[in-house]
């Protein structure tokens, strides 16, 4: 197989020290250090690395790397190999500390350079906070005071942040938030993360549509007749319950994760693939969504909650009857919203994104439904009409993409019928897709942050929430539509897509 190189400059992952705040956490043990491990065994990482998880649990470096170990074992996308462990295990460590104290950060400072200096590094230096927002200023203080981190200065020691979501739950948190960092960091050294976009198919998304002169010609609105972007799951809210009361479906999921989806989806072609380039190119698309205010919020978005009901053969509460939930919660665990980019290439084309908790499978996509073909020749039945042509994008679970085309079907009479040609990245390349995190983290190591979110875009896609947000206070609903847990979603979802002439997919 001839596989070609993308033609972006590639930069050489240097030595570094990596500290994870909320080290002894799920994420640090789920997620991060299994992408670090797999990074080794992938043959990405530096020939020099530290990683230090800083928490307030008590323990040992030892203790430390027992939890990370079964943490790989159980989460790692390749199977632990113990030669490779032994020597992995031997870059971790471990500091106890409150994030609010000074001495955190006077102790992190001694061992992140008693450590760099056994292992010779340079002293470049990654602070992953895994921690809640309230945390952050507190964080960024302790760093600038005590040296750690340092302003972005040629060739010297590079010192990067990483935010992990929710940045904010509003405009002016998200602003408060973005204030705190910048008065430490600069921006080039600021990589607000989002797993999503480190997916194979969301990264496959420009490519689709840059690099395959089928589409380009008629990815505008004189050919598309919408487009859905859905992310579905299939747990309720499990043991997030105190979280989610705080959040809702709209923070949680479409100020983020759907909203990077529609930029991707719908922005302009970026004149190269540097990183500011492409954000810009994403930053036009916020700056054109129409704006959801006032009343506007009853006609184009549904918000429900799940009620009692069966997932996968279990019951499932209602959300109000979940632990830690209020009996009279209003937060959403389902929203669907009907969007427009108010430009050019997408005048009149709505954008139906959708995401809840305790639907019947867990399913991320983006489908493109092109408009109908005339109603002459195989489509002149206005009874039953051809089904139109769809590009589906499947982020999770089976990453690929199919297109569905209108077929004949073979015999003596004419009769045609809808196939899907199908693309799956595991029957193709034979090997399963790199983990979000492990592409993320080699990017904020090789100083790359096209795949992160600028402080404009940020603030831009909370402003747009906010006035839903808003919208939604002036409504003053003491109780919300639900839908059984296991089911697609409260009918009001349905009638709002139906009133278009239109239907949700199902997944």
């Amino acid at each position: 197989m001839d596989i070609k190189p993308l033609p972006e400059a590639i930069t050489p992952v240097e030595a570094c020290t990596l500290v994870i705040f909320g080290g002894s956490g799920d994420l640090a043990r789920r997620r991060l250090i299994p992408a670090v491990y797999n990074l080794l065994l992938d043959g990405l990482l530096p020939d020099k690395y530290a990683v230090i998880g800083l928490g307030r649990k008590p323990m040992t470096d030892t203790e430390f790397r027992n939890l990370v170990r079964e943490g790989v074992i159980a989460h790692s996308r390749q199977a632990l190999v113990e030669d490779t462990w032994q020597a992995f295990e031997r870059h971790l460590f471990y500091i106890q500390g409150e994030n609010e104290d000074a001495q955190t950060y006077r102790a992190l400072r001694a061992k992140a350079e008693q450590i760099e200096q056994t292992m010779q590094l340079p002293g470049n230096r990654i602070f992953y906070l895994s921690i809640p927002p309230s945390s952050f200023a507190s964080v960024c203080e302790g760093l600038a005071q005590s040296g750690l981190a340092t302003p972005p200065a040629g060739s010297a020691p590079y010192s990067r942040i990483i935010v992990e979501k929710p940045v904010g739950r509003d405009l002016a948190s998200a602003q408060q938030i973005n204030e705190v960092t910048g008065k430490v960091f600069d921006e080039s050294q600021i990589f607000r993360i989002d797993h999503y976009l480190g997916k194979e198919t969301v990264q496959n998304l420009m490519v689709v549509r840059f690099a395959n002169s089928i589409f380009e010609p008629i990815w505008n609105h004189k050919y598309i007749d919408h487009v859905q972007i859905t992310v579905s799951e299939a747990e309720g809210v499990g043991t997030r319950a105190s979280y989610y009361e705080e959040a809702g479906a709209l923070r949680d999921m479409i100020q983020n994760h759907l909203l990077q989806l529609l930029c991707l989806v719908a922005m302009e072609p970026p004149y190269s693939l540097d990183p500011n380039v492409v954000r810009n190119a994403k930053m036009e698309v916020l700056r054109c969504l129409r704006p959801i205010v006032g009343k506007d919020v009853e006609q184009y978005t549904v918000r429900a909650q799940y009620a009692q009901g069966t997932a996968h053969g279990q019951p499932v509460p209602g959300y109000r009857r979940e632990k830690g939930v209020s009996p009279d919660s209003i937060t959403e665990t389902y929203v669907a919203v009907k969007a427009f980019v108010e430009n050019w290439r997408w005048s009149g084309v709505p954008f139906y994104l959708r995401t809840g908790k305790a639907l019947p499978k867990r399913a991320s996509e983006v489908a493109v439904q092109f408009k109908d073909i005339p109603q002459i020749l195989f489509n002149a039945n206005p009874a039953n009409p051809q089904p139109a042509n769809v590009l589906t994008l499947r982020i999770q679970p089976d990453e690929g993409l199919s297109l569905r085309i209108i077929s004949r079907v073979p015999g003596t009479r004419a009769q045609t019928h809808p196939v899907e040609m199908d693309f799956q990245y595991s029957d193709v390349f034979g090997c399963p897709s790199p983990e979000a995190y492990e592409r993320l983290l080699l990017d904020v190591m090789a100083g790359d942050a096209s795949r992160f979110m600028r402080r404009d875009a940020v603030e831009a896609s909370w402003d747009w929430v906010t006035k839903i947000l808003d919208g939604w206070a002036q409504q003053k609903l003491r109780w919300l539509p639900e839908y059984s847990a296991g089911t697609w979603g409260p009918v009001e979802a349905e009638r709002m897509i139906q009133n278009d002439g239109r239907t949700w997919r199902i997944l």
